[in-house]
């Protein structure tokens, strides 16, 4: 896996032979006081030990549909409430970050693809308990937000079918997508672009529907015209306040992003694939985003949203779309399952990965015929099996913890994905320009900036009452995954005794 560079020829070796960067890297793991000095330094890829199936419009299709999912769909009625209208500018600014974040780890994967992705980059800019943190960190958030998808489609499935007991439809979906991911990751690829098409096209009806009640063409309907979005106290009703509210409430819905960067090592083109992804889907998911939120808060005033209601099916009920709520259900139920088995790829991914860099039990680098880490595949599962009856059997407890020790998680990784393009850019202008096909805009200075925003966002979850306790209980996860990095170092480069 590891495309990391071979070292520089050392004085007095010109005309030996050179070891490949996969043996290299290995050896430099014998002497982790070491390590960091001898990682390669030229940008020659390695060969990837998972096997390939993903095609551009798996990419292409992952990237838009993986990070629209039911945060958007029910969860941006809370951004509503405390922003207003505004909501819309809170959007701007979250989505803005996550671009930028997407951009510096398109940047790095396009000339670097490696299945553990930032892990992998982490490492190779900060040293190897960087690389050891934010992929346990980005697992473990994985596992434990696959328990709420879990639960919330057998909820649904549920109230759908209720002689079916809701454990029962866990143990089902959880059958049904590890089998998928068992298999050829061309049959992920599969499942995520048909879920994806869904929610893509569930979005753009909205967004068509939407604007033709904006300017009344649907059947007995006046125009609604833009007063909503002045009326009702003004564009921004809680003032700025109210837009960093918005911001706090929204921005956690853009995670997912990430996927598409791990899954491009197993397509067919790496390189070209995840440019490709990358530059597509940050532009569309900013404008399904934000498009979605100018459109409910332009039809119906925002005071009109109901708590734990989706704002989608408000707006559709006003303008006489028949069953909007059972349409809703089944769009945040696909979204759900969506979510559920592109974060089961993912874990699986990184665990993998993990362990292929020595950094988790070598157990799991066993890898089928058709290329599949199938043991990876079952650690994630079995992680997720138990995160899944926690949230079942003490969901305001033990996984209400859990799920808090996650909270803030997705943003130290954002964090980790910015200073380690800060430190990768310049190896890679120097030693290979030529593999700089996707570059981050107005760099340095765009991504102090999107840093400066991270460190924002934490100040902000500080000092919300909602927030603090997410931001307390991540902070200490992170502490402690932190601490077993260095303990590891430190006793891995202490002098062997005989």
């Amino acid at each position: 896996m590891h495309d990391a560079p071979p070292d520089q020829s050392a004085p007095g070796s010109e005309g030996c032979a050179h070891p490949s960067p996969s043996s290299r890297l290995r050896s430099s793991r014998g002497d982790p006081t070491r390590r960091a000095e001898r990682l390669p330094t030229t940008m020659e890829a390695e060969p990837e030990p998972l096997g390939g199936g993903l095609k551009q419009r798996h990419l292409t299709m992952l990237g838009l549909g993986g990070v629209i999912g039911a945060g958007l769909f029910v969860g941006s009625g809370a951004g509503i409430a405390v922003a207003g209208p505004g909501i819309v500018v809170s959007y701007l600014i979250a989505g803005a970050l996550a671009m930028c974040v997407m951009r510096m780890l398109g940047e790095m994967s396009a000339a670097m693809p490696a299945s553990g992705s930032f892990s992998v980059h982490a490492e190779r800019a900060l040293g190897r308990w960087a690389g050891f943190s934010v992929g346990w960190l980005y697992w473990f958030l994985l596992v434990v937000v696959l328990a709420v998808e879990a639960t919330g489609a057998a909820q649904i499935a549920n109230s759908w079918a209720p002689g079916v007991p809701q454990w029962a439809w866990v143990l089902v979906f959880m059958l049904v997508f590890t089998g998928a991911n068992l298999a050829a990751v061309k049959n992920f690829g599969e499942f995520e672009f048909w879920f994806a098409a869904l929610k893509v096209f569930a979005i753009v009806a909205f967004l068509v529907l939407g604007l033709l009640a904006v300017f009344g063409v649907l059947p007995d309907t006046n125009p609604v015209g833009f007063t909503n979005l002045t009326g009702h106290g003004g564009f921004l009703p809680n003032g700025w306040e109210g837009v960093t509210s918005g911001v706090l409430a929204v921005v956690f819905a853009f995670g997912g992003l990430e996927v598409v960067t791990i899954a491009a090592a197993e397509s067919d083109d790496p390189v070209r694939s995840v440019a490709r992804a990358v530059r597509s889907a940050v532009y569309r998911i900013l404008f399904f985003y934000v498009g979605s939120m100018l459109v409910i808060v332009t039809v119906l005033p925002w005071t009109a949203e109901k708590a734990g209601v989706s704002p989608y099916v408000t707006v559709l009920d006003s303008i006489g779309v028949p069953s909007a709520g059972t349409i809703m259900n089944i769009v945040v139920f696909v979204a759900l399952l969506s979510a559920l088995n592109a974060n089961l790829y993912g874990s699986s991914r990184m665990i993998f990965s993990l362990a292929e860099r020595g950094e988790a039990p070598k157990a799991l680098l066993k890898v089928s015929g058709g290329g599949v880490p199938r043991r990876a595949v079952l650690a994630s599962v079995a992680f997720g099996f138990v995160s899944v009856v926690l949230n079942l059997k003490w969901p305001d407890s033990v996984f209400l913890y859990m799920l808090n020790s996650v909270g803030a998680v997705l943003l130290f990784v954002w964090a980790l994905i910015a200073v380690s393009q800060l430190r990768l850019r310049r190896r890679i202008e120097r030693e290979a320009p030529e593999r700089l096909v996707l570059r981050m805009w107005a760099f340095p200075y765009l991504t102090w900036a999107a840093l400066a925003a991270m460190a924002a966002v934490l100040g902000l979850m500080l000092t919300d009452d909602g927030a603090r306790p997410q931001l307390l209980w991540s902070a200490g996860a992170t502490g402690l995954v932190l601490a077993v990095a260095g303990l590891r170092e430190w006793r891995e480069g202490r002098p062997s005794h005989a």
